[in-house]
């Protein structure tokens, strides 16, 4: 690429999930540009370790559920506007969001009073078809394009004047795909002949208080059950320090990573999994994991989605296929009980196990989208829209 200024890319994301793929992002447009960028906004440890120097802690944004947001809000509103305040000083070509729509959106809403000469994107599509199709209609007025993770999202958008394009799922990207289960083993000297099961409470201080008691709880009746399970808890800096308070007075044979390549050496070295709903689901599915989905909110968040939102799972593998390859255990149903009965039987290697490597199959067909990877092609898009190729 020739040009004598270098790009400004103003990148937000606002949890775990969307830092891992503002990263992915980073490097490929970093690739594309032959270094020719600059980087500001906010992200967590992985864009920073891919230079981005954050505005704020974005574990301060890591909170899910309708009743549970409320206490943060006079906080995340100081925050949107330090953010635009920000973008007005750094003049960047492009303002690039990632997931997080709620937080996203106020951010785009405001850039466009100001009535900037600055490109703004939204990058992962809010899950309009599961919930709040409305706001399906109104983005076109606050971004100029949007790029989604899954092949049938555009045509939510697209009707309602908006530039969407699919770029497939960074899942298939993962750096999991290429970890080392025999490394881990051997860094935290676990025999190869002992089953290691991976869970995986979530990355906001809500969901690690309402899931991991019971998660451990499930560890202690499995340990009690076959005394030769091994436990990995791979874990981000949000909530790092509450995990390990919680871990505190447990006796359990568990591992706790808190770094990338350990988490996805944990994933390969696995048998099986308990996780939070989420993309760490879906990086489960690319690595072959099977695994059990358990989780619960607060009750009167879980009334009010019950109204609000329209599908039959939860779990992206069991929305994208339609049916439920992946044991689901929400709410009432989210005990140590079942989820270690689940778990015993994910771990006989029979019928439920070769049901979830099936689905994962179809489900690798599904997120791919061309030759280049998913950030590639986003890289790509990003650099159309500002002019730059």
């Amino acid at each position: 690429m020739n040009t004598l200024k270098k790009i400004k890319v103003y990148l937000i994301a606002g949890e775990p999930s969307g830092d891992l793929l503002g990263s992915r992002l980073m490097r490929a447009l970093r690739e594309k540009t032959s270094a020719n960028v600059e980087f500001y906004g906010i992200g967590g440890d992985t864009m920073e370790s891919e230079g981005l120097k954050s505005l704020f802690d974005i574990s301060e944004l890591a909170v899910m559920g309708i009743v549970e947001v409320i206490p943060s809000i006079p906080r995340v509103l100081r925050r949107i506007s330090q953010t635009v305040a920000d973008i007005k000083l750094k003049q960047p070509d492009i303002v690039v969001t990632i997931d997080s729509w709620s937080f996203c959106s106020r951010i785009h809403k405001a850039l466009r009073k100001e009535n900037l000469p600055i490109k703004q994107l939204h990058y992962v599509a809010p899950q309009v078809w599961a919930w709040k199709k409305r706001r399906a209609k109104t983005m076109y007025k606050y971004i100029d394009e949007l790029l989604t993770l899954l092949p049938n999202e555009p045509q939510y958008f697209t009707k309602h004047h908006l530039k969407t394009v699919f770029v497939g799922h960074p899942v298939i990207e993962s750096e999991a795909l290429h970890a080392d289960g025999k490394e881990f083993r051997r860094q935290y000297d676990i025999p190869d002949e002992k089953q290691i099961i991976c869970i995986l409470p979530g990355s906001r201080h809500n969901e690690v208080s309402k899931l991991l008691p019971d998660f451990l709880q499930s560890a202690q009746m499995l340990t009690e059950l076959n005394p030769d399970i091994y436990f990995a808890l791979p874990t981000v800096k949000t909530v790092a320090k509450r995990v390990k308070k919680m871990l505190k007075n447990t006796d359990l044979p568990i591992v706790v990573v808190n770094n990338e390549r350990d988490r996805y050496n944990a994933f390969q070295a696995s048998s099986a999994a308990i996780a939070a709903s989420g993309t760490v689901a879906l990086e489960l599915a690319m690595c072959n994991v099977p695994h059990i989905i358990a989780y619960k909110v607060s009750p009167l968040t879980y009334v009010l989605a019950k109204h609000l939102v329209k599908i039959k799972y939860v779990n992206l593998t069991n929305i994208m296929l339609n049916r439920g390859v992946v044991p689901e255990l929400l709410q009432e149903n989210c005990t140590p009980q079942k989820i270690v009965k689940e778990i015993l039987e994910l771990l006989k290697n029979g019928e439920a196990y070769e049901k979830q490597m099936e689905g994962f199959r179809e489900v690798k067909a599904y997120l791919s989208c061309g030759n280049q990877t998913p950030s590639q092609n986003a890289a790509d898009e990003i650099l159309r829209l500002i002019g730059c190729c």
